[in-house]
């Protein structure tokens, strides 16, 4: 570790109330692997943080000693931000209380935590925040990319319920950024990522949710793709705020509903959500229904923590995954066809290309309030790649960046940078449109001597380095030595319908 010494380690872990794990320790292997296979890095030390005291200790031994760090928080970010190598990862896992003000509809959270944790914590009091659609990603490495899923086209991205942090930043202090405290901080959390500090604590405002929502399949053939996904793009144009439907093109997996013979075809999916009165959700589906003659469908009303966790099983940890992503203002024909194109050539039994709808309340707020400003992207597109085996990487990943590039002339400005891989640095300042050079500023206010050195959001490397243009600095390292950032982990951190269990009928949905 750099050639630190024992009594280096010991005093550090002398005032570190957490655990530290080295190398040797038979726990190292489980505590350094992230959800992304192909990331197999080798920190020199761990730090188990239990509490913010422990991250302040952590970052004073990082720049004593002139460490490399990264830091995890869920640790599900796709370009494996949370682990470097030969360092110290800052591991905020553990550090998951979360507490409920239900009267006044506030939810304050540590970074450690899932979005399992914070549903089932605010669906105990009916209420919720607009979060992602995998119950195993990290609240804090989500929120600080800009968040969406189901609920956002009702209540907004992730960060438009977010209102209030508790950050360390580089010199060590702790602080407390909202509208009213270091706003322009708070403004650069919202979106922005971990370039800035370590949050160790979130405020979000939370919504009345269920606790049962209307929510399902509908699965058509993909000799139907054309006219399916047409329609698909027309009628969301159109729905109301409490609807979002998400299309997605794979190969079918054994999901009870569908006959056998159908199980490996490739297929399109709609999959719906209804955040209001079951019963007039139903009205708007049965408009979905006549898009074409489906294979099967699986609808009703379950509840929303159920919900959540139901494509848990699309994204299990340890298998090998690639990502490119797109914004986009409206699905045009040419889009569709190439989608239709890429599709009919999947490179693995695993892979999908599925095309979230935002818009509705994500589009009306300014896209100069906060660091997340792609507020005219209606749909985020996903080309998730996955598949076991080192043997398969090129192809794979030849086939996605081919797809990307053939699709990029439909995209709309700016990209969503928790979908940003470990290779798309030059992306930054596009990603993050008008708000990149007020991020430059705010990099050179909190973190003037680039301790949170960043190799993908925020600032990312090409951030960090504008910040110090024209300053005397020493070198960078290598990008695999100065893991110092990542997003991920953010800095640091009912009715007549029937009533059916999606978590159970639906948990070989992703299997091969």
């Amino acid at each position: 570790m750099n050639q630190l010494s024992h009594t280096a380690t010991d005093a550090y872990q002398a005032a570190f109330a957490g655990t530290l794990v080295f190398p040797e320790d038979p726990q190292y292997n489980e505590v350094r692997q992230i959800w992304n296979g192909m990331i197999d890095r080798r920190p020199s030390l761990i730090a188990r943080c239990g509490s913010a005291d422990d991250v302040v200790r952590s970052l004073d031994f990082v720049r004593q000693h002139d460490l490399p760090f990264s830091i995890r928080g869920g640790g599900h970010n796709i370009a494996g931000n949370a682990v470097c190598d030969g360092g110290l990862m800052i591991d905020l896992s553990l550090m998951k209380d979360i507490s409920i003000d239900p009267e006044q509809r506030r939810g304050y959270v540590e970074p450690g935590c899932t979005l399992a944790d914070f549903d089932a914590a605010a669906q105990a009091h009916g209420l919720a925040t607009p979060l992602g659609i995998n119950s195993t990603t990290g609240v804090a490495g989500l929120t600080l990319g800009g968040g969406f899923g189901w609920l956002s086209r009702k209540f907004g991205m992730t960060v438009d319920s977010l209102l209030g942090a508790d950050v360390i930043v580089a010199d060590g202090r702790q602080l407390h950024a909202s509208e009213s405290e270091n706003p322009d901080l708070f403004w650069g959390l919202r979106g922005g990522g971990g370039n800035f500090g370590i949050v160790t604590r979130f405020e979000f405002r939370l919504h009345p949710v269920g606790p049962d929502v209307l929510c399902g399949l509908i699965v058509f053939p993909f000799e139907q793709a054309k006219s399916v996904i047409t329609q698909f793009a027309r009628f969301t144009e159109t729905m109301p705020d409490e609807l979002n439907v998400w299309m997605v093109a794979r190969k079918a997996p054994p999901l009870p509903f569908l006959a056998e013979e159908v199980h490996g075809k490739k297929i399109v999916v709609l999959a719906i959500c209804y955040a209001g009165d079951p019963d007039e959700g139903m009205k708007h589906i049965e408009a979905l229904r006549q898009f074409g003659s489906a294979y099967g469908e699986h609808i009703g009303v379950q509840p929303y923590v159920d919900w959540q966790q139901v494509f848990d099983p699309l994204l299990t940890p340890s298998s090998r995954n690639y990502w490119k992503s797109h914004n986009f203002s409206t699905l045009d024909d040419g889009l569709i066809d190439t989608v239709i194109e890429y599709a009919s050539a999947l490179p693995s039994p695993q892979c999908e290309i599925f095309v979230a709808t935002i818009g509705g309340e994500t589009g009306r707020t300014n896209p100069d309030a906060m660091a997340y400003s792609s507020r005219d992207a209606n749909y985020v597109m996903n080309v998730h790649v996955r598949w076991e085996t080192p043997d398969e990487d090129a192809r794979c990943i030849a086939w996605a960046r081919e797809f990307f590039d053939r699709t990029q002339s439909f995209a709309s400005g700016g990209a969503y940078v928790n979908f940003l891989t470990s290779d798309e640095a030059e992306r930054t300042a596009f990603a993050y449109g008008t708000s990149y050079q007020r991020l430059v500023d705010l990099k050179r206010k909190f973190d003037p001597t680039n301790l949170f050195a960043s190799t993908k959001t925020s600032a990312q490397r090409d951030c960090s380095r504008a910040h110090l243009k024209g300053r005397s600095h020493p070198p960078f390292r290598s990008l695999t030595a100065r893991h110092r950032h990542l997003s991920e982990t953010l800095l640091a951190g009912t009715s007549d319908t029937p009533n059916l269990q999606f978590a159970t009928d639906l948990h070989c949905f992703g299997r091969p």
